[in-house]
């Protein structure tokens, strides 16, 4: 029996193996994304690595979409298990996986007919652009499966199965990894032959998810039209704000990608290689934000506010420990990386700057990922969307165009990472001051059902006793219909 795991033991415990578990997976499709990138640079051409740049900003907008979705599974499904209501979780998961093949199929035809104008759009030009489209037609109609995967997934660690979650994800990784070398360079496929293994590795990903929803946690239930009417507010209540919130990073990051365009191939190269390098080095703190969620879900669901407070203030020591001590290593590979990427002039620069600067404002990200997922979880979704939207648009535009005039593509990444302090201070600010609110709402509720309890008792000795009147002297929100109703049966036996 599948229960809410969370709700007891500590809590940062559980945010380490929730968050190992996610890291493992989502690290090895990034490591293997990394190695796509390594394997094109050994070809010798700089238009390869420029064009899956651009071709990494319009699949990073389509999987941020999917990435909305899979929130909303974790977020609903969480909660019904902390509520014990295993058969609505169940629904929830049926449901969730409907919604995200319809909403993923409209995306994916969108952008399929679109794709050598979203490109254009981003600077791509020439050789880059056709290659770039080459790598995308072939990906693309690949979407569907990796978002419905994706929302499985996030099934699986709303009940506290890390670990499966983990392994459907290596399991990609894994194919991705051997398929590789064999299309690029056994047959001479080069940037096609990276999006078929790709492809591949999604068809894997998708298999092993749909596996432990299906056969080991039996949580896809018959689908009831009623049931799915009955849902859908509640699904795209989060869902739509959550597609909104992801879809304005790549928003975000695709102005910065234009703007980098514009002074070449080479710094477009050195860009591709740090957006390579990124998940991989951080792929723990983008797990964090896929972890943190059902923690919070479970406990919220099960009205333990201290759990959900102290669960916030953990993953915040986690995501600052974490990424100093990584931006420490990257610091001191530096050089390796360079000439492991075979990255000359401007490249060097964009690199450089990131191991020794820009990675450790990564930390600012993290809490914005943090404060996300706790709104999602404590029903403020469109919290989420604001500050995304925010961080997209103010955090990002001014800071990039005042950066571009005063130092060029360095002074580009410096103001998106500036944008990222303010918005992410800002966030976590936040998500702690609606948790004190959840908290003083759980108090009071529980008063009002104490005083209920007492004044219906009293009511049943003393039928002269009006249990409405005495319910007003403890509530200034009363509502005497509503009270009418609620004490109706009691005072009817009363008298």
């Amino acid at each position: 029996m599948t229960t809410a795991k969370f709700t007891q033991g500590s809590t940062l415990s559980h945010i380490i193996y929730m968050s190992s578990t996610g890291a493992i997976g989502l690290t090895c499709l990034f490591l293997v994304d990394l190695l796509d990138l390594f394997y094109l640079s050994l070809l010798g051409e700089q238009h390869l690595a420029a064009a899956v740049g651009y071709a990494g900003t319009v699949a990073f907008f389509t999987t941020s979409i999917s990435i909305g979705l899979s929130i909303a599974m974790g977020a609903l499904v969480s909660k019904a298990l902390g509520q014990g209501k295993r058969e609505s979780a169940r629904s929830y998961v049926t449901n969730i996986s409907i919604v995200t093949i319809f909403v993923s199929l409209l995306i994916m035809v969108l952008t399929w007919l679109n794709i050598e104008t979203l490109l254009s759009l981003l600077g791509a030009k020439g050789e880059t652009l056709r290659l770039g489209t080459m790598y995308l037609q072939i990906l693309v109609p690949s979407m569907p499966l990796m978002s419905v995967a994706m929302s499985l997934g996030a099934s699986l660690r709303a009940v506290g199965d890390g670990k499966l979650s983990m392994l459907s994800t290596i399991g990609g990784g894994l194919v991705n990894a051997v398929l590789d070398p064999i299309f690029i360079f056994t047959l001479s496929m080069g940037i096609e032959g990276a999006a078929i293994a790709s492809v591949l590795a999604r068809c894997a990903v998708f298999a092993l998810s749909f596996y432990g929803v299906y056969s080991k946690h039996k949580l896809l239930g018959s689908w009831y039209i009623d049931s799915f009417k009955k849902q859908l507010p509640f699904i795209m209540a989060i869902a739509l704000p959550a597609m909104l919130t992801n879809v304005a990073t790549p928003i975000g990051n695709a102005f910065v990608t234009r703007s980098i365009a514009e002074f070449g191939d080479s710094f477009m190269a050195g860009y591709a290689t740090i957006n390579r390098i990124l998940p991989v080095a951080f792929g723990m703190i983008f797990a964090l934000s896929g972890a943190i969620g059902p923690i919070l879900g479970q406990n919220y669901g099960a009205k333990l506010m201290p759990r959900v407070r102290k669960s916030l203030k953990d993953a915040l020591w986690f995501c600052t420990g974490y990424v100093v001590m990584v931006s420490l290593i990257l610091f001191l590979i530096e050089d390796y990386l360079i000439s492991g990427f075979n990255l000359t002039g401007d490249a060097v620069e964009v690199v450089t700057l990131f191991c020794r600067l820009l990675a450790l404002t990564f930390i600012f990200n993290g809490m914005m990922f943090i404060a996300n997922a706790s709104f999602n979880n404590l029903g403020k979704p469109k919290y989420s969307t604001w500050f995304n939207m925010g961080k997209a648009t103010l955090g990002t535009i001014p800071f990039v165009l005042v950066g571009a005039e005063l130092a060029g593509v360095k002074g580009i990444l410096i103001g998106q990472a500036l944008g990222s302090v303010f918005f992410g201070i800002a966030s976590i600010l936040l998500a702690f001051k609606l948790i004190k609110q959840k908290e003083g709402k759980t108090d009071r509720d529980q008063e009002f059902a104490d005083k209920l309890t007492e004044v219906t008792t009293t009511s049943m000795v003393n039928p002269l006793s009006s249990g409405c009147s005495q319910l007003a002297m403890y509530s200034e929100e009363y509502d005497s219909k509503g009270c009418n109703l609620l004490l109706a049966d009691n005072d009817n036996k009363a008298k």
